[in-house]
């Protein structure tokens, strides 16, 4: 519901003090001059139309999210990034762009 949103994926993570958090990827369209500013922003609006517990813990800028050629986000890839094993991501030849998992994980917070 952000107007600068196109897509996104949520997944969870393993957090210290909630034992799980929300780890969100975000396709951000245009350009943010301020990305923590962004993220607040998008936090807020997350806070408000659906309610503060599904509020990001963090939220991580992509220009894409890997797919399958079907379409499938494959969340697999990307709850394995956010719990920081990078090492063991699987077969990543069937995604429709396989170099967007480099990004992901070269960017990841």
């Amino acid at each position: 519901m952000h107007s600068g949103v196109v897509e996104s994926a949520v997944v969870g993570y393993p957090h210290d003090i909630k034992g799980q958090g929300i780890y969100a990827y975000v396709i951000y369209n245009g350009h943010h001059n301020d990305e923590n500013l962004t993220r607040q922003d998008i936090s807020l609006t997350v806070s408000k139309i659906i309610g503060p517990i599904a509020k990001p813990d963090k939220i991580q800028f992509v220009t894409g999210l890997p797919k399958t050629r079907s379409g499938k986000i494959m969340r697999r890839i990307l709850r394995k990034v956010a719990e920081g094993e990078t090492q063991n991501l699987g077969d990543t030849t069937t995604l429709l762009d396989p170099a967007v998992v480099d990004e992901i994980v070269g960017g990841k917070i």
